[in-house]
């Protein structure tokens, strides 16, 4: 075998995006997917607690649906923040930085006295959960090939699906063994796990090295105004109302879901951590798929195809008549699957829209105030549940994925254009 045919093997093969970042990138993205996979656990305390929490601190749905809208609307701080910090201290430091603050808030909210202070601490947590996906995507972003990168952030998006499964695995056995008053603080306690990740970090993980000399030269680093100049100004309108359309879909979901399972069709505790195992695996194969079309048909038309295969699972979802709880469980996974394939290109796309100077501070923007304003969609099922239960209201989680659609006619493709 000669040396071309190697390396054309290695250039084509399933895994050629893992060896074509080389070691320092699979440090990086280890530690990406390490940091966003206990991220998302610490988010699902929030949801699969959530009956546990309204019943010990008496809350109506509104107030419930609250608890998910502000950590969600402060991330976008988060975001901002870590973006702009990543773009003048380094990929690396803003990461450790993101996970810390993530996981140290998580652990107070488990100590919690009151619904106020518990609130208190879930915003605040949301400052290093905005941050920490921002920070990783484009770390990993600028090791990765212009030719794999989509796989490869998807890859790292992933990391969500897992963080996922182990929290429903968590909470399913914490609830096996303890009363719920006590069960949803533990969970919480639990997600000072993110924290260990930290020494890893330290040790292993660092800004790729080319990209971050330019950075370094480059003047106006991590300028906030710099995203909203005239020549960047539409994409990062347009790449908001993108990030709010899917996130408003997604968040309506993953925060009602897990309350519409138990109440509206009777499923016990483990009856609901069976349902949503097989949404997670259609979650983690939707995310690692969606990374293999970005990087074949676009960025655009990847998101288009699956915004509306999400709206129409939606639908069919939350339609099923009484009785059929088995059709729930065939449709949880192509559920999963297409809600989380949309996503696979984001950290590809929004990296590929700005400049390396200005590149965490826009994806860390975009991405986060479009979760924000995504974030008011759980928190109007919360209220519209209590007119039209909470399966009719998760209908409105449709609107945001032609939201989305509309948003990409003001953005242009960028699959295939290289990190300068």
């Amino acid at each position: 075998m000669s040396a071309d045919d190697g390396e054309r093997r290695e250039d084509t093969g399933p895994f050629a995006w893992l060896r074509a970042l080389g070691p320092r990138g699979r440090h990086a993205f280890a530690g990406a997917f390490g940091g966003y996979a206990l991220d998302s656990y610490d988010f699902f305390t929030l949801p699969l607690t959530m009956v546990a929490i309204a019943a010990h601190f008496g809350l109506n749905s509104g107030q419930s649906g609250l608890l998910t809208t502000v950590t969600l609307v402060v991330s976008a701080v988060g975001g901002v923040l870590a973006g702009i910090l990543a773009d003048r201290i380094g990929r690396t430091k803003a990461l450790m930085v993101t996970v810390i603050t993530y996981a140290f808030f998580t652990v107070l909210c488990g100590f919690a006295p009151s619904y106020e202070a518990l609130l208190v601490f879930r915003a605040l947590q949301g400052i290093g959960f905005g941050g920490e996906w921002a920070v990783g995507a484009v770390l990993v972003a600028e090791y990765a090939c212009a030719r794999h990168r989509g796989r490869t952030l998807g890859g790292v998006q992933s990391a969500w699906a897992v963080g996922w499964a182990l929290a429903v695995t968590v909470y399913t056995l914490v609830f096996g063994f303890l009363d719920d008053d006590s069960a949803w603080r533990v969970m919480f306690w639990t997600g000072a796990l993110p924290a260990l990740l930290v020494i890893y970090i330290r040790r292993h993980v660092t800004d790729a090295p080319a990209l971050a000399r330019t950075r370094a030269e480059s003047t106006g680093r991590g300028s906030f105004t710099g995203i909203f100049r005239p020549g960047l100004l539409r994409i990062t309108l347009c790449a908001v109302l993108l990030s709010t359309g899917v996130q408003g879909g997604y968040y309506t979901l993953a925060t009602w879901l897990p309350t519409y399972l138990k109440t509206g069709r009777g499923l016990t505790v483990v009856g609901t951590g069976g349902y949503l195992a097989l949404l997670i695996s259609g979650a983690f194969i939707g995310y690692l798929t969606g990374g293999y079309l970005t990087d074949r048909l676009g960025r655009k038309r990847n998101i288009t195809l699956f915004a509306v295969l999400s709206a129409l699972a939606i639908l069919a979802y939350t339609h099923i008549p009484p009785g059929m709880n088995d059709l729930l469980l065939v449709l949880g996974f192509p559920l999963g699957f297409c809600m989380s394939a949309i996503f696979s290109g984001f950290g590809s796309f929004l990296a590929e829209l700005y400049p390396t100077a200005l590149r965490a501070t826009g994806q860390g923007f975009t991405y986060n105030t479009g979760r924000a304003a995504g974030a008011f969609f759980p928190t109007l099922v919360g209220f519209l549940a209590a007119s039209c239960g909470v399966g009719g209201a998760l209908v409105f989680g449709a609107v945001g994925y032609a939201i989305a659609v509309l948003a990409l006619l003001g953005l242009p493709e960028t699959r295939g254009r290289e990190l300068t």
